[in-house]
């Protein structure tokens, strides 16, 4: 669907068949960490600080085929502009990122957060994210932490930071150890390296800032990352569903 950024009314395009949006059936109420990952090659990590701005950026990258959204914690405006999105776009999937306590989950839920991504693993925010109905995909960077995610009973990560902590290359080391792990590498990843986390079988999508640059977003230059997105969404993977 071609959106209209002014006034977000749609009418239907061709479908391309290599964006995974037009043959996906409605998101459940209750998602889980794995659907969030299967739902597009790239999962976009944005910083926000004006709302009418992320409505009008959330609407762009859903019209490029990407509504799996992670708006990170980062700024201070970020919990009214997932409460803005998660209202005004309802066709996208709007997310937390850089969640780092149980505060931080109770506020994203409030705010209408769907999922949560966070930068590490505690016990404390694992719970506090299940008591809140937040699928969760906490970084690892360790086999030890990565131990510590399986022992509550989570096997979809985020590897993180995915190029200072290895690249693909660890990820290929950890497929025989943890080979019931999926990843979702973020962290210097970007166009230019995205289709070798991709190319993994162990990796089911890549998160990346590469879809929001911050020049687009001033200008307002909707039309960029819509296109950016559905390039994103051409990506092949090596395990889609």
């Amino acid at each position: 669907m071609a959106v209209n950024m002014q006034t977000g009314e749609g009418h239907n395009e061709e479908p391309n068949d290599r964006v995974w949006m037009d043959t996906r059936a409605a998101v459940d109420k209750q998602l889980t960490a794995l659907q969030v990952m299967q739902d597009a090659p790239v999962i976009p990590v944005i910083v926000l600080s004006d709302m009418a701005q992320g409505v009008l950026l959330a609407r762009a990258l859903v019209a490029g085929g990407i509504r799996m959204l992670e708006v990170t914690l980062r700024t201070p405006q970020a919990l009214a502009c997932i409460e803005a999105i998660a209202r005004q776009v309802p066709d996208a999937v709007v997310g937390a990122g850089t969640l780092r306590s149980a505060a931080d989950a109770q506020a994203c839920s409030m705010a209408g957060a769907r999922f949560a991504v966070s930068p590490g693993y505690t016990h404390a925010l694992g719970q506090a994210c299940r008591d809140f109905g937040l699928p969760l995909l906490p970084g690892v960077a360790t086999g030890s932490e990565i131990m510590m995610a399986q022992e509550a009973g989570l096997s979809e990560l985020k590897f993180f930071p995915a190029m200072q902590a290895g690249g693909p290359a660890m990820l290929k080391a950890w497929s025989g150890p943890f080979g019931d792990v999926r990843f979702c590498p973020t962290g210097g990843v970007s166009a230019a390296n995205a289709a070798d986390f991709l190319a993994l079988p162990n990796v089911i999508c890549v998160g990346g800032s590469w879809l929001t640059p911050a020049e687009a977003v001033t200008q307002g230059d909707w039309g960029r990352i819509t296109a950016l997105a559905v390039e994103a969404c051409k990506l092949a993977r090596q395990t889609a569903r």
